[in-house]
């Protein structure tokens, strides 16, 4: 429950350290985060911020969205998302159409990132659910490949639901936790964060403090 960011998935690259190692980065655009809502206890029920990222196309804005933003008086966004907030206190510094930098995160601060996966399309059981597959040679004829028998006996005589078989795969929201912010970039608004995280290039992704952070 703290402030966080709303992002762009801009790819992977890797940076090196003064001592010659080498680390895999994703780097992420975290430009244009503005405040658009600031809602109290007392008022709302519970404290929070709303932020949004980017900026949407007049044609396809809403009139209560414009509505919205104009009386905070900031550009439409394309996605807007809350983040709640412990206290009211937290929320002192933050007014409404004010832009919120990447000087919320430190460098070595670990961070949970969220985004929608990729989408796979149609997968089979084995690609899908990570299963062992069959020998693909001696005797194994176009069988290897395939995800065994499913069926029951005549009791119960169904198959019960939640089988593990093939389905859509990806395009999932998933979060991935405790990834570390290697490099932070104020002139251009950019994360650098250790490893991969979800989606594909030019995805939203959600930044916020990690939650299991070992002490």
């Amino acid at each position: 429950m703290s402030l966080g960011l709303i992002g762009r998935k801009i790819g992977m690259t890797r940076i090196f350290a003064e001592n010659g190692d080498t680390f895999p980065v994703t780097v992420i655009d975290v430009s244009s985060n503005r405040v658009t809502q600031i809602k109290q206890t007392a008022s709302n029920g519970y404290c929070a911020a709303q932020i949004s990222f980017g900026q949407k196309k007049t044609s396809r804005v809403k009139k209560s969205m414009a509505g919205h933003c104009a009386k905070a008086g900031v550009v439409v966004g394309s996605i807007v998302r809350e983040f709640r907030v412990r206290n009211d206190s937290d929320l002192d510094q933050l007014k409404n159409g004010m832009e919120i930098k990447n000087d919320i995160f430190k460098v070595g601060q670990k961070v949970d990132i969220s985004g929608v996966t990729i989408g796979k399309g149609f997968a089979g059981a084995i690609k899908l659910h990570h299963f062992s597959s069959n020998r693909a040679s001696h005797g194994n004829s176009k069988a290897h490949n395939k995800p065994g028998s499913i069926g029951m006996a005549q009791d119960p005589g169904r198959i019960f639901p939640g089988k593990r078989m093939a389905a859509h795969m990806g395009n999932v929201k998933r979060t991935t936790q405790n990834i570390e912010i290697l490099r932070i970039d104020t002139e251009r608004d950019l994360l650098l964060v250790k490893g991969a995280i979800p989606g594909s290039k030019g995805g939203y992704v959600i930044v916020r403090s990690s939650i299991k952070e070992k002490k």
